[in-house]
Parts: C-alpha cells; structure tokens; sequence
C-alpha cells in the first residue's frame, strides 16, 4: 500500500481529526485520495484515481475483498447516515466482496450491500442496494431501497419505492459476471502488492539481519513483513490459475478455488524449514513438471544459525 491517507480537516461537525484505518493487505494506489474515518477491510483494491474523503459525513466502510476501481468517488452529507451489518451507524457502507465500477459515485447516507456491482458511472445516493445486486451502467439510485438479489439495467433512473420494488431478479450469467470481476480485481490486489514487495526487499531486509548478527546482535527476525511479501507473491502466482508445486509439497491438480488450501499446506512447509530457501513454482503441467515461473522466496526465523544460510551479509 502507497496511499498516503490524511486526516479529515477540523470542522464544526467533524473536530476529532480522525484518521482512515487501512488494512495491511489492502492495496490503495498512490494517486487516490482517503480522507477522515474510512475503514478499509482486508484485501481491498482501491484503484488509480479514486476519491473517498469522510471529511463532512462519516463514518466509511469499505469491506474485504471489495474492489473500488478508477475514479470511484464516495463522500457522505454531514446528515443522515444508516444501518452497517455491524449494527453501527455509517454514512457509508459498503460490504464484502463487492465492485463499484469505474467513475462510479457512492453519495452517503448510503448502503451497498455484500456481493454487489455498481457498473461504470452509475450513482447511489441516500438508498440501499441489497445484498447480491446488479446495478449496470448510467444508472441513478436515489431515496429508495433496492431488495436483494434485484438486476438494475443501464440507464435506469430508480427514484421511487415501487420502481425498485418492481426490479427482475439476478441471473445466473450476472452472477457469474459479477463474481468474474471480483475474481480479477483480487488478481490485480496481489499483483500490485507483489510488485511492492518485492524478493529484492526481502533480500535486503534478510541481509541487514544477518549483517547484525554477523555483529554480535541476535535478535529474532521481524517476520511480518517477509510473510506478508511471501504470501502476496504465492497469491499472486496462484491467482493465475494453473498447477503448482513446492520441492517437497504436491499442489498439483488443485483447481484454483482451492487456493486458501494451497496457502495454508505452503504455511505448515514454511513452519517446518523455517531457515532454508523454499522455491515456489509455477508449472503448466505437473506431470511433465514444466516450469513457467519460479520466485525463491527466503524465510528466516531466527538469527543465531545465521552462518549456516547461504547468504552472504
């Protein structure tokens, strides 16, 4: 995460300068703008060029695995707010697993429930839009209350109760599109937090340990930002999709729905060879063990066995 996030500026309604409070794991792009008390769940996307500033309402809520992509503006009247699933009040609220599409606008009082997608340039403003919605393009939500599981077509402009209440259901294909979005964004989230945290960092950052030990200091080895790198690079690779394996471990066969089940049998490894190199790689075919990309990812633990790494300090 790049994002330099600030507190909201002192005003006759908001005099607390409260702060955003942003998941490590998120990924917030540094041209994007996060002000006041917006709260970002765990692996959030926050695309280039977005806006989302609790500076007159607030609170925000963004849930994990929500994906905001280019553009997007969220901001709140200093009145009105609603009812989060937290049972706490929010000027907006956004849930879990949900997209808001490119240049979309989120205007508290607002609430987007779990699993939405809020299409391209399309506008919530003082609603709710129920759990699994499909709000395609160019569309106006506005004082009305969207049902779950309600499909929204391009252009519509919903004002009143009986418009939304009159909605067709989610399809199957909009399911899956909506889903698909998810599953790229989340592709995207590990990818530009991979490339943050690169194998050179956490080379360097092993090095530095091992020059401190080479000096008479043996302390044990800050891990939580090498695993951090360490699981971001594996996601990053899986989210590709194809087979993988590790010298001793056979992840091979394993669709890529599975991949939280990957991650936890690679963690039992690290666990086990705590000061060794484990080399990750990626394989178009597992039998014939084809190797398409390979990180050698470093795991030191603790620092008294530092001579016997293959590192020079």
């Amino acid at each position: 995460m790049v994002a330099h996030p600030t507190a909201a500026p002192l005003t006759p309604w908001s005099r607390d300068l409260a702060e955003p409070k942003i998941h490590e794991s998120a990924y917030v792009h540094d041209s994007c703008h996060i002000i006041g008390d917006v709260r970002v769940g765990a692996n959030v996307l926050i695309a280039p060029g977005t806006s989302i500033r609790a500076d007159e309402g607030s609170p925000f809520y963004i849930g994990e695995g929500t994906n905001i992509q280019d553009g997007t503006v969220i901001h709140g009247l200093d009145q009105g707010q609603v009812l989060g699933d937290d049972q706490h009040h929010y000027s907006v609220w956004i849930g879990k697993h949900s997209s808001l599409a490119h240049m979309a606008l989120i205007h508290g009082p607002a609430y987007v429930g779990d699993d939405c997608f809020i299409g391209f340039r399309s506008t919530v403003f003082n609603a709710r839009v129920g759990q699994g919605c499909i709000v395609t393009m160019h569309v106006l939500i506005q004082d009305v209350e969207i049902p779950p599981g309600k499909y929204v077509p391009s252009g519509s402009i919903i004002t009143t109760q009986q418009q939304a209440d009159r909605l067709p259901d989610v399809q199957a294909q909009d399911t899956y599109f909506a889903h698909h979005v998810t599953d790229i964004n989340e592709a995207l989230r590990a990818g530009y937090c991979c490339a943050e945290n690169t194998a050179s960092l956490v080379l360097g950052q092993a090095k530095s340990r091992l020059q401190a030990a080479h000096n008479g200091n043996s302390k044990t080895v800050p891990r939580s930002q090498m695993e951090f790198a360490v699981t971001e690079q594996v996601r990053a690779l899986l989210a590709q999709g194809q087979s993988s394996g590790a010298e001793s471990l056979n992840f091979g066969g394993l669709p890529p729905n599975l991949r939280t089940a990957v991650v936890a049998e690679l963690e039992v490894c690290l666990a086990e060879h705590g000061n060794e190199y484990l080399r990750f790689a990626q394989t178009d075919d597992f039998q014939a063990k084809q190797r398409l990309l390979e990180q050698i990812i470093l795991i030191v633990k603790v620092l008294d066995k530092a001579r016997s790494l293959e590192i020079q300090p």
